[in-house]
């Protein structure tokens, strides 16, 4: 053990030698231009007082859940949500997960088995990768976006495949060329699986519903931690595809559900979106205004995260440095999170900034480049 210990130390303190030693830190005060809650909804006042109406009216949503949901922790409310979310979304069928990194840990973990391919965007999130792992599927990965380079491989593989995609990329701020993949997979009859974290609530119930694609894709994962301002995750997808998963998905099977609370927050959610569609145009509105002022950035034009490259690890601590002095959270990701050389500003654009916000935000990084 004492050996381990060692190095366990040895890591860290090489990590803090290169100043990417991560510690957990107190929520920061300040103009915040790097959560995910895209249009607001963690902290809005008039959902929040109807969610409290809602517990005040059923003080039993605060329980705990008492176990996993193949025991006694699935209720009326959990099917109830299943059935609004796969109706919303015009699916067959919803799976509800307490996490995002746990609907994809279900999921590439359990569909695949080990004749199967999974080919990834290189930018996949790290639950897939962790998925695939639990697995021991085989997995290769094709370049950043890059169709032709997704069909070069595609053209190689005798078995069956999945393919694994974002259609908002959190890191780089750019969005998948979703239709030209859907056609690959349907020409291949591989499995095409849309993650869209950073894509739903920004862009209504997501990309897939946007291009009228939900007919192509073997599921379609939506998280509720990022523009609804909730937690826990959906897996869309067909009632088989489902049963197989409660069946066989280690993830879910082994999770202790979450308590109601949580299913009601996302059903209400849902609502308070559907009645407010001009927190998303709000939103377009700060991107358009941040795109003007002539920054470069490899980031859809109407991403919220938009990317601002500093190619060095010093120069990009001392710009959030300056930023945070002035008031304004941003987060930095240095190599080797990223390449070395494509470091960068991670900026999170909000419903909620103004105009004047993200002027003076964009004037001091303007400066300091």
């Amino acid at each position: 053990m004492l050996k381990n210990i060692n190095r366990f130390q040895e890591e860290l303190y090489k990590r803090e030698q290169n100043g990417t030693l991560r510690t957990l830190k107190p929520k920061a005060e300040g103009i915040d231009f790097y959560s995910n809650d895209y249009l607001g909804l963690a902290k809005n006042k008039e959902l929040q007082k109807i969610i409290l109406e809602k517990i005040n009216e059923c003080p039993q949503l605060l329980s705990g859940s008492t176990g996993s949901r193949l025991i006694s922790g699935n209720s009326g409310i959990t099917d109830f949500t299943e059935r609004f979310i796969a109706e919303k979304h015009q699916f067959p069928s919803a799976l509800l997960f307490p996490s995002g990194y746990n609907a994809n840990l279900a999921l590439f973990s359990t569909l695949p088995n080990r004749h199967d391919m999974i080919i990834v965007d290189e930018q996949i999130h790290r639950s897939v990768h962790d998925a695939c792992k639990m697995s021991n599927v085989r997995k290769l990965k094709f370049r950043h976006n890059d169709p032709e380079h997704l069909e070069s491989i595609l053209k190689k593989q005798e078995g069956h495949c999945y393919i694994a995609i974002e259609s908002l990329y959190s890191m780089e701020g750019d969005i998948a060329p979703i239709k030209e993949i859907a056609a690959l997979a349907k020409k291949y009859e591989a499995g095409l699986i849309v993650d869209e974290a950073h894509a739903f609530g920004v862009f209504g119930y997501g990309l897939v519903e946007r291009y009228g694609l939900k007919d192509q894709v073997t599921a379609n994962v939506i998280t509720y931690g990022k523009a609804l301002g909730a937690h826990g995750a959906a897996i869309l997808c067909n009632d088989t595809l489902k049963s197989y998963l409660v069946n066989f998905a280690s993830p879910f099977i082994y999770t202790t559900s979450a308590q109601d609370f949580q299913w009601m927050r996302i059903k209400t959610g849902y609502d308070f979106l559907e009645n407010n569609q001009q927190l998303s145009i709000r939103l377009q509105e700060n991107i358009k205004t941040f795109r003007s002022q002539g920054l470069a950035s490899p980031s859809s034009v109407i991403s919220p995260v938009q990317a601002i490259i500093i190619p060095d690890n010093q120069k990009l601590k001392s710009l959030q440095k300056e930023l945070s002095d002035e008031g304004f959270l941003t987060y930095a990701i240095y190599s080797p999170t990223v390449k070395e050389g494509s470091e960068r500003l991670r900026i999170c654009l909000h419903s909620f900034n103004t105009e004047e916000e993200i002027i003076k935000l964009t004037g001091i990084i303007k400066d300091f480049m």
